[in-house]
This record gives C-alpha cells, sequence and structure tokens, in this order.
C-alpha cells in the first residue's frame, strides 16, 4: 500500500465527479471517467459508442466550460479518458483508485461496490464522494478484503478550489490505506485533510449546515431580512462574503435541504435535531424551482432594476435593502484586518447585529464543542474543515479564542446555553484558550494540551525567519534571513502593491545576499502577491508635466528588475493569487519561479493607459525566444506577435499551468498545489540553485521585426479600430507597444541589445503618461483605491 497512485477511475461524471476528474487531470494522473449509458437510447443509438457514453463525455466538456475553471488548462483534459458503466467497467481494473460519484443513495451504491469487487485488483483502493451516507451500511454484503481497502474521500465543491478532503475510515479500512490516501490527497492533489467520523455528513457539512440554518432559524424570531443576515454572518463575522443566504444560492437549495434533511433523518438523538429542520419557506422555494444561481433565483435574484432579495414570509421578490444600523455596525467591523479582532468587536456591538450575531455564535460553537469525538476527536481538524471546506478565517475554536475562552464560557452559561464537560473542566483547569503561543493544543478529550501535529513543509514567514529583527527595511519591504544561507523579501505595503520602497528594497536585498547569502526568495503574504504599481506618484507627475521625474521612476523600477535579473546569487519569487502588471515583472527578474497553482498573472497596463514599465516588454521577449537552439532559423515576427497580444490585450491566466502556456512563467517553474507549502518548496528551489553551481545569466541581444513588424502589426491595430473593437486610444497604445517589441524601426537591421529595448519601453511609457485618456484612467483607478490591475 506504498505504491503511487497514477491512474484513476471516477463513476459519475456529474458536477462532484467530473470536478474530481478534472483535478486529478490537473495533478498529472490518468483518469477514467465513467456513467451509465443513457435510457431510452434509440436502436441505433445504442450501438452507437459515442450515445452510449454521453453521459460521461458530456459531464467532462461541462467540466471544460466550467467557470470558475476545473481544469488548469484545457490541455490537462487530455488525461481524461470517457465511457459507460457497461462497456468500460472492466476497464477499471487498471486503475490504483476508483472513486464513486453517484446519486446519494444506498441501493445503487451498494450495487456499484458489488461490481467493483469483481473488477478491482487486490492492491487497488476503492473510495466514495458521499457527503454523509455511513460506510457501515455501504458495506454491506463486501468481502473482508474489500472492506479493508475501501474509505471516504469526501472532496468539496468546486473540488479545484476547495482544500478541504475529508478522509473516513470504516470500522475494517486498513490503516495503510488510509496513510497512502492521505499522501496522495496531500502531495500530489494538494488538499488538506481532515480525518472524521462514520457520522451523518461528517464534520464540515456538519457545523456548517448548523451554523448556516441557526442563523436562518433565528432570522425569522428576530425579525430580520436575508440582507442583515448576510452582513451579520458574512466577512464581519470572519466567514466568507456569501454569508448564509447567498451560500444557499452558491450551493443549490435542493443540494442544501438534501445536506440538512440528510442529518434530520440520521441525528435521531441530536439535541439540536430540530435546527436540521428546513424551514416550510425553504421548501416553497424548492417546489417553485427557485434553486438559486443554477435557477437564476434564490434568496436573490438580479433583476432589470438591480438586485432583488425573497421576503421569505410573502415569497415575493422585493428591492434590495437591509437594516441601515446592521449595515453601518458591520461596515464598521469590516474594515479591521485581523479576523479575530473583527469578530470580537462584531460580538461585542450592542446593537442588533452584535446581538444577532453573539445568538448565532454561542449556539454555533456550544454545539461544535458538544461535537467532538463524535465527529472528530481533534478540535484542530474540526477548524481546519471549516477554514479548507466553508472558507471561514477562523475556526470555531480559534473564534471562540478570539472572543475570550472564559469571557465566553461564562456568557453562554449566563445565557443559559448547554455546555459540555469537557469545556467546564477545562475552564476548571484554568486553560485560557484553546491554542497557545508555544504550539501546543487543548484536548477536550483528554483534558490537558498536547502539542499540535504540524507538517514542517507547511512553514509561514513568521515561522521560517531567523531573529528577531529583518536584515533590511524600510517602510515597504523587509528582508529576513530565512536559514540555510536564503534571505527571503516580503512587502508591507497595501495589496503589496509597488512603491519606491519596495522597489528599493529589491536592489538593496541583492546586493545583500550577494554578499551574505546564497539565495534570495521573493515571498510576500496577504490576499495577492502583487497587484501592480501604486500610480500616486505617476498620476502627480504627469499633473504637473514632470516627464524627467516619471521617466526616473520607470528606469528605477527597470534596474531593480535587472538587477534582480543578474544578480550573481539565485533568486526565486513564490507569486500567488493576484500577480498583475509590475508583479508580474517581478516575476521575469528571477531566474525560477514556485508559483501557487491559483496564480492569476497577467501584464494588465494598457488598462490604465500604459504599457509594461519594469522590463516587463523586454523580459517576454526573453521567454519567448530563450528556448530556440541556436541555428535554428525562425521568424521573429510570430513570436513577437504573441507577446504583443499577450501584452496588449492584457491577458490574465487563471492559473500558474495557463501562465506556463502564455508564456509568463517557464516550463520548468514550479507549481505548489497547496499554498500553505509554497515558501517551504521556493525556499528549496533557491537552495537547489545555489547547490547546483548556480552562475547568472549572460545578457543577450535580438533580432526582431523591426518597421516591417511595425507597420504589419500596425495593419492589425487599424482592423480592430475599424471594426469598433478598439478605441483611437487603445490604438495609440498599441502602436507604442509595437515599436518597443519589434525594436524600434531599425530592430531588423542589427541586433537590438537590452538597454536599447529598455530605453524604448521606458521612452513609450513616458510619452503614454502625456495622453489625457491615460490619465484619465490612471486618476479613476486612484480614485476607486485600487493599484494597477485590470
Amino acid at each position: 500500500m506504498t505504491k503511487p497512485i497514477r491512474r484513476a477511475g471516477v463513476i459519475g461524471a456529474g458536477v462532484m465527479g467530473s470536478g474530481i476528474a478534472a483535478h486529478f487531470a490537473n495533478a498529472g494522473i490518468e483518469v477514467l471517467l465513467l456513467d451509465i449509458v443513457p435510457p431510452n437510447l434509440s436502436d441505433a443509438e445504442r450501438k452507437d459508442p459515442a450515445a452510449r457514453s454521453r453521459f460521461a463525455a458530456g459531464g467532462l466538456e461541462k467540466a471544460l466550460k466550467a467557470r470558475p475553471a476545473a481544469f488548469f488548462h484545457p490541455s490537462h483534459a487530455r488525461l481524461v479518458r470517457t465511457g459507460n458503466t457497461e462497456d468500460h467497467f472492466d476497464e477499471l481494473a487498471q486503475c490504483d483508485l476508483v472513486i464513486e460519484a453517484i446519486i446519494e443513495k444506498m441501493e445503487p451504491k451498494r450495487a456499484l461496490f458489488a461490481r467493483l469487487e469483481q473488477v478491482m485488483r487486490k492492491d487497488a483502493i476503492a473510495a466514495s464522494n458521499t457527503s454523509g451516507l455511513r460506510i457501515e451500511e455501504m458495506m454491506q454484503g463486501r468481502s473482508e478484503d474489500f472492506r479493508k481497502r475501501f474509505l471516504v474521500m469526501h472532496f468539496f465543491n468546486p473540488v479545484r478550489y476547495m482544500k478541504l478532503l475529508e478522509l473516513v475510515a470504516g470500522p475494517d479500512t486498513d490503516p495503510a490505506v488510509v496513510a497512502r490516501v492521505r499522501k496522495f490527497g496531500e502531495d500530489v492533489l494538494g488538499k488538506g485533510i481532515v480525518f472524521g467520523k462514520d457520522t451523518p455528513n461528517f464534520v464540515g457539512n456538519r457545523i456548517g449546515t448548523h451554523a448556516m440554518l441557526t442563523a436562518i432559524h433565528l432570522m425569522i424570531e428576530d425579525g430580520l431580512a436575508p440582507e442583515d443576515v448576510d452582513a451579520i454572518t458574512g466577512v464581519a463575522m470572519a466567514h466568507p462574503k456569501s454569508a448564509s443566504f447567498r451560500t444557499g444560492d452558491i450551493v443549490g437549495l435542493d443540494t442544501f435541504a438534501h445536506v440538512a434533511d440528510n442529518c434530520y433523518a440520521a441525528l435521531e438523538r441530536d439535541e439540536d435535531r430540530e435546527v436540521f429542520k428546513v424551514p416550510a419557506y425553504i421548501r416553497s422555494m424548492i417546489e417553485a424551482k427557485l434553486l438559486g444561481d443554477k435557477t437564476k433565483g434564490g434568496f436573490y435574484r438580479k433583476a432589470k432594476e438591480g438586485l432583488e432579495t425573497l421576503d421569505p414570509g410573502k415569497l415575493q421578490y422585493r428591492p434590495h435593502g437591509g437594516d441601515e444600523a446592521i449595515k453601518k455596525a458591520t461596515k464598521s467591523c469590516e474594515k479591521i484586518e485581523d479576523p479575530a479582532a473583527r469578530v470580537k468587536k462584531l460580538a461585542n456591538d450592542p446593537g442588533k447585529a452584535g446581538q444577532f450575531a453573539w445568538k448565532v455564535l454561542s449556539r454555533s460553537l456550544a454545539y461544535t464543542a458538544r461535537r467532538v469525538g463524535e465527529i472528530a476527536d481533534s478540535i484542530v481538524a474540526i477548524d481546519d474543515a471549516m477554514r479548507w471546506g466553508y472558507n471561514w478565517e477562523l475556526g470555531p475554536f480559534q473564534t471562540w479564542d478570539a472572543l475570550g475562552f472564559a469571557e465566553t464560557v461564562e456568557r453562554m452559561q449566563k445565557d443559559g446555553i448547554k455546555l459540555p464537560e469537557s469545556i467546564l473542566r477545562m475552564k476548571q483547569s484554568g486553560a485560557t484558550s484553546f491554542y497557545r503561543q508555544d504550539g501546543a493544543v487543548f484536548d477536550l478529550l483528554k483534558g490537558e494540551y498536547v502539542a499540535r501535529e504540524v507538517d514542517p513543509r507547511n512553514v509561514t514567514l513568521a515561522g521560517a525567519r531567523r531573529g528577531v529583527k529583518p536584515v533590511l527595511a524600510n517602510d515597504g519591504a523587509e528582508a529576513w534571513d530565512l536559514g540555510d544561507g536564503v534571505l527571503g523579501v516580503t512587502f508591507k505595503t497595501k495589496a503589496n502593491s509597488l512603491d519606491p520602497d519596495s522597489i528599493g528594497m529589491l536592489s538593496l536585498a541583492a546586493e545583500k545576499a550577494e554578499q551574505d547569502f546564497r539565495a534570495l526568495v521573493v515571498f510576500n503574504q496577504g490576499e495577492h502577491f502583487c497587484v501592480g504599481a501604486n500610480l500616486f506618484l505617476v498620476v502627480m507627475a504627469a499633473g504637473n508635466k514632470d516627464w524627467e521625474a516619471i521617466r526616473k521612476m520607470v528606469k528605477g523600477y527597470q534596474d531593480a528588475t535587472q538587477r534582480l535579473k543578474y544578480a550573481s546569487v539565485p533568486v526565486v519569487a513564490a507569486p500567488y493569487g493576484m500577480t498583475l502588471g509590475g508583479g508580474l515583472e517581478l516575476c521575469f527578474a528571477c531566474d525560477a519561479v514556485q508559483a501557487a497553482a491559483e496564480t492569476y498573472a497577467g501584464l494588465v497596463e494598457v488598462g490604465v493607459g500604459l504599457i509594461p514599465g519594469g522590463a516587463g516588454t523586454l523580459n517576454m521577449l526573453w521567454r519567448a525566444f530563450e528556448g530556440i537552439p541556436e541555428g535554428v532559423p525562425v521568424n521573429s515576427y510570430d513570436l513577437v506577435t504573441q507577446v504583443f497580444k499577450n501584452i496588449a490585450l492584457a491577458k490574465v491566466a487563471t492559473s500558474a499551468d495557463e501562465a506556463k502556456a502564455l508564456g509568463f512563467f517557464r516550463k520548468t517553474d514550479g507549481v505548489s498545489f497547496d499554498r500553505a507549502r509554497q515558501l517551504y518548496e521556493a525556499k528549496a528551489r533557491a537552495v537547489g540553485l545555489a547547490e547546483a553551481g548556480y552562475h547568472a545569466p549572460v545578457p543577450r541581444a535580438y533580432k526582431l521585426p523591426g518597421e516591417s513588424g511595425i507597420a504589419t502589426l500596425q495593419m492589425m491595430i487599424d482592423t480592430l479600430v475599424a471594426g469598433g473593437h478598439a478605441s483611437e486610444h487603445d490604438a495609440k497604445i498599441a502602436r507604442k507597444l509595437a515599436e518597443v517589441l519589434c525594436g524600434g524601426a531599425g530592430g531588423a537591421a542589427r541586433e537590438v541589445t537590452e538597454a536599447e529595448i529598455l530605453e524604448l519601453e521606458r521612452e513609450a511609457f513616458v510619452s503614454l503618461c502625456g495622453e489625457p485618456k491615460s490619465a484619465e484612467r490612471m486618476q479613476y483607478m486612484l480614485m476607486n483605491n485600487k493599484p494597477l490591475r485590470n
């Protein structure tokens, strides 16, 4: 059971099955995706292989068209082969792992497992993606050997984006099988593993459904509206913006009701069983096909007049509104960056928002505490399930710590909320929090603090840095000793945008790394790696027509990126999230990239009427030309045209793999499926380069299309303008870009040096700053408090 999983079978090509197949393919796993033969086929269709596998093929097609995208890149779909459960079932014998994702009914699942037992290899693993059916019931009639190789792998939708993977072992599951699947889930799929118990809806859905329905029931009791509840249970509570009712619309009310009904039916002895009872008005919505986004109407819907909200009492839509006092209170909380401080302020608010928030939180936290030992033994597992499966910023017990452990217990007792004995004993022991600063966590079953299991690869900047002070620091960035001879640069600006301080730090850090370290890593924190340049200084200088100041600024960033590019030590960037404009140019300057899988990269400067100004044009050309062996004849115009399109159309990759396909990252750059490991993996890549005898690259010159290329691109631009696809201002930007990328009019006559391309880029940038339309676009971005992004 240590054999790697290279080939998988997925049975059921619905939303979950096709999503699982797509993400397996993202990870390089070959997948056989099967579904039933469609019923009611004609005689001719029953002989047609394509018609017989129509359901599976349709599932794959939907996954390819899914938004957000299920595949990192459409080419990954080549790893998925479709078929049906009549003609291709025996081919599952070639799979190392087979997952069923069929209808959530017991009898079809039992019948399927009976068939699987006959074809699967003895070293292959069988799994169910059930969201709550009991293993013991599903395995009735199966052999001891099959039961040993069976477990639940419960993915969350959408599979690519949701980190949580709940693993639930049955009473007969071999621990070696669990270990093998855990390794596969963590190391290959990039998932966060939570071990749940064989209870209804496992961990995430049990707690999440209870919390959502608690808020929904209390809304009626307290006379609030859906908008009020979502304002309170969203960002202000350290939960996603979708909060309660919007989440229901996204998930689908029929799906949500199914999960709740499953709990209600199975949890006969649960003290909060009635909470899982779906309100009558939601039943009426389901009957009326008001299911949420998939029917374009649920609790909310978009109308010509604007957003509308369903009135639960009248079951009619009305204009979107909400209580102004609640809006004011929650908006005030949302401004607080620290989620712990944010939720504490909300719960202590004396108005309607705080009173409702406390009711929801206190009941949800107490219920969760009563479930420890039943659904999972570890409070860490429950917290992880809610953060990874429901996108809560804080898990229940982390939220409890934020509110204050002892104070919260006392307030709950005052309100008559039932607490388990384990919590009361914890308070009596003098414990002041579930999580301690030294890394220990309170074990409610043992009644004592225990060491928290930590994967050494899940390292944060705070955990990796050496010393109490940074090696270098200014207002925009810091450089820390990360150990093993690696210096790490991290920005401190809003959204990690580029300003003179952060730019200046890049050059300083390169110099320091060359003197005292053997490698440099650029690793930022926050929601996005870098959303580009802060345009304030550019707008101010343009307003004063101080073109020389702008020229100096642009040259400053060009010099910084080139300084990194030719540093005598390897430089590795670790992009994630939005990596736009100057943020991507920063990555271009590095010897290697260790990107998070979910990296959204692009040169979007045209969105504010400019072109890249941090050596972006030069280094996009570098990437386009670098893989061509010497002596191979190449049409430079074709390469330049593709670079031109990527920049002029502000193409943004929606994954690290797509960024590779567009030429933003190299094919050899690394991809971290689990962002928690990105710093560890970026540092390992930097150390590896250093230990492999790193030498800086040699500057190159380019034979570019020159005047003829400019003219040809000009024709393309004119055609777009004539067809109404581009404005005259867009055309001005594109013409400047074409001139730079073609090496100026003389670009074909001789090789163009890097310095010459940088000068062309710089002058084009400065000239565009003088365009009134560009100034308007930049000022708009500033007025809306947005750094450079598309």
